[in-house]
């Protein structure tokens, strides 16, 4: 998944990562692998999305650090919902939510409010026990305004 011109990027680097601005002051660059794990969350592969997103995770350092857990997390809930597992489900939902509150509504060209709404929205049908057939969350790119 290349990022669009519509999205808040500057330029392509030669190892594949992208420059995407957090803020107008502040740029950041994001990995090739990122947005992979991003396709995979998107296309429902989130076994795959965790292993792609860990591995960065691993390695990252801090604010990124925090925000790949988050995504993760959120991947591994939905594997476990894929799996009949509620609790778990539950459990990695609040925790990957919980810490996406802590980004701005846009992070790293990603609509963190879109995904931090859909994901609590899940976790509330969970938690009532109301999943016929949940709406899962899908990662967004921001547009730069």
């Amino acid at each position: 998944m290349a990022p669009q011109d519509s999205v808040s990027f500057t330029h392509k680097e030669q190892d594949g990562s992208w420059a995407a601005f957090m803020n107008s002051n502040e740029q950041y660059i994001v990995s090739a692998e990122f947005w992979h794990g991003v396709e995979q969350f998107n296309q429902g592969q989130f076994y795959a999305c965790h292993d792609t997103l860990e591995a960065l995770w691993m390695e990252a350092i801090e604010p990124q650090k925090t925000f790949y857990q988050a995504i993760l997390q959120i991947a591994v809930a939905l594997y476990h919902l894929g799996n009949s597992n509620l609790r778990g489900a539950c459990i990695l939902l609040g925790e990957g939510t919980n810490k996406l509150r802590r980004y701005e509504a846009s992070y790293a060209g990603i609509d963190v409010d879109k995904l931090l709404d859909d994901s609590v929205a899940l976790l509330l049908q969970l938690q009532q026990q109301e999943v016929t057939s949940p709406l899962l969350p899908k990662i967004n790119l921001t547009i730069d305004t």
